[in-house]
């Protein structure tokens, strides 16, 4: 079932989603699984799987030479999202990414998707490889999200990359994409980056996910900005607990977004990461009833492979 549908039949309910990240090659899927139980008790519709970049990795040859080659530490993300759609009964969104794929790689991934059964896709431009200073589309690639977003939509019309087939058996997928309450980092202002956002709701997307927010305000706002440049799909906000001192650093540096001064504060105070997660879960649990309260679609979660923490923000809200 579409995300979309989902929310539909909520009729008002807010419902519980979450987002999890592939396991390494080599290790066990049952991992991953041990992570997924104790959420499933909430009814999560749907759970996002997210796609890493590739990335470079040096193998010594010997003689002080090194030879580099491209890997993929993190792959999968489609036969995990059959897996657990088998295995569990719920809903999939695989996230596609320009970065890292051609466009043709992208068609293809695609298809299994529409022979898996898998009705919904998150539409992601992806971030820069380590070595680059700014993100650079793969050869053959869609550049931005919005190309993106306009492929899975042709290919929802039966147009594919080289031919138009006339089918009754075209796919009919749902399509997410990414919203920044705080803007996005490369965008000149909040303005600007709204259109952007307009341009991949044009170009077919369904609804929009936000980026992690710890401050609800930001969220209100940029639902009202949204609204008032024409975007008038479902906007989900996603939500990451703390759960490490270094993130008081990190998330600024790497998402670029603030964090209130009474969390930080709290989170400063910790004598260890232990007590910090417990703050991060205390911060989102206000979040999350705050944010359900205002009746918001979906309340979706950041696990980062991790459902200790989720399970507890989820025990006190579903």
């Amino acid at each position: 079932m579409k995300v979309t549908d989902h929310i539909k039949k909520a009729n008002g309910k807010t419902l519980f989603s979450f987002e999890i990240i592939p396991p390494q090659k080599g290790r066990n899927i049952q991992e991953l699984y041990n992570n997924i139980d104790p959420l499933i008790e909430f009814n999560p519709p749907f759970i996002d799987v997210t796609t890493s970049r590739e990335q470079y990795v040096y193998i010594d040859k010997g003689d002080g030479l090194l030879d580099r080659k491209i890997t993929r530490m993190r792959p999968g993300t489609v036969g995990i999202c059959a897996a657990i759609k088998h295995k569990y009964n719920v809903d999939t969104v695989p996230h596609v990414l320009c970065g890292g794929f051609t466009k043709e790689e992208t068609e293809y991934l695609l298809v299994d998707c529409h022979y898996l059964g898998i009705d919904n896709v998150m539409a992601l431009r992806g971030d820069a490889m380590s070595h680059q200073k700014y993100f650079e589309p793969s050869k053959g690639g869609n550049h931005y999200a919005t190309d993106l977003v306009a492929q899975i939509q042709n290919l929802n019309c039966g147009k594919y990359l080289h031919e138009v087939i006339e089918s009754d058996h075209k796919s009919d997928f749902c399509i997410g994409v990414a919203g920044y309450p705080e803007k996005h980092m490369e965008a000149p202002s909040m303005q600007a980056d709204l259109r952007r956002l307009k341009e991949k709701v044009d170009a077919g997307a369904d609804y929009v996910v936000t980026q992690m927010f710890f401050d609800n305000k930001k969220y209100f706002e940029f639902v009202e900005k949204a609204k008032k440049a024409g975007i008038n799909v479902p906007i989900i906000p996603g939500i990451k607990p703390l759960a490490v001192k270094r993130h008081l650093q990190i998330l600024p540096q790497v998402f670029k977004i603030d964090l209130p001064e009474t969390l930080v504060d709290e989170v400063e105070k910790c004598k260890d990461n232990k007590q910090v997660r417990q703050v991060g879960v205390e911060w989102a649990i206000k979040q999350s009833e705050e944010l359900k309260k205002a009746g918001v679609p979906v309340l979706h979660y950041y696990s980062m492979g991790k459902s200790d923490n989720i399970k507890a923000i989820a025990s006190q809200l579903f």
